[in-house]
């Protein structure tokens, strides 16, 4: 396994949290489409890769 890959115990309750309300907000967008497939979810994924970083330099720093 890589240095970088996360697992679920590498996230904090509040990062594990706050990832499933954006996963829920993706998906309302996606419901909300009016049939042409041009959702533009990118600012959520921008925001689950910030919690991410934040949990891979954690898990750097613990190692």
């Amino acid at each position: 396994m890589a240095d970088d890959d996360l697992s679920f115990s590498d996230f904090t309750v509040g990062e594990r949290l706050r990832i499933g309300a954006l996963t829920a907000r993706m998906a309302k967008r996606g419901l909300a489409d009016d049939g042409t497939g041009n959702v533009d979810i990118s600012d959520l994924q921008r925001r689950i890769e910030r919690i991410e970083d934040g949990a891979r330099r954690r898990k750097k720093t613990r190692m």
